[in-house]
């Protein structure tokens, strides 16, 4: 009786961190598998700490309660060996770029934790892909970039209208300084 006990509250444990996780998968925007192996726990706290100030978290389950989660959200990976060892799963909610910016630092910092695999809008992605995203400007940055581009040509559009009329004007003064 006292086993059936224990096993049932660790099955209750187990679909509630299943629930939990497949509640974050289906909520986030991208998703990085990463083995941690090597990291202190103080390492991976400060981690933790920084990326959930980026409306990001980083989740350590189990891997089969991982892909448990993973096909209760509807999401496939291809190869479910590539998360085989200890993995921590990124889940990245609203801005992609600078959780990632934040993993690439550690990663070069630490030389850990070492990228498995990433998912974005349902496409898997390598390690070499997921450290090529952490590489772009921020969205703020790239908002501004692109603000920056469409004013440009007005600008331009402006200086040069806005010259003949300054040359017109300078034309009519030296005229007028020539005649008096």
């Amino acid at each position: 009786m006292k086993d059936e006990t224990k096993m049932n509250k660790n099955k209750e444990k187990k679909q509630q961190i299943v629930a939990s996780l497949t509640e974050k998968l289906q909520k986030a925007k991208a998703i990085v598998f990463t083995n941690y192996q090597g990291l202190t726990h103080k390492q991976l706290e400060d981690f933790k700490k920084k990326i959930k100030t980026m409306d990001s978290d980083y989740v350590v389950a189990k891997n089969t309660l991982v892909l448990r989660s993973l096909n209760e959200a509807k999401l496939k990976i291809d190869d479910e060996k590539s998360i085989d060892g200890p993995t921590g799963t990124m889940l990245l909610y609203s801005d992609v770029v600078n959780p990632l910016k934040q993993l690439a630092k550690t990663i070069k910092e630490f030389g850990l934790p070492s990228i498995k695999i990433g998912i974005l809008d349902n496409q898997a992605l390598t390690a070499n892909e997921v450290l090529k995203l952490s590489t772009l400007p921020s969205r703020e940055m790239l908002l501004a970039q692109v603000v920056g581009g469409l004013k440009g040509p007005i600008y331009g559009l402006h200086r040069s209208l806005q010259w003949n009329i300054q040359k017109l004007a300078m034309t009519l003064n030296a005229v007028a300084s020539s005649k008096s």
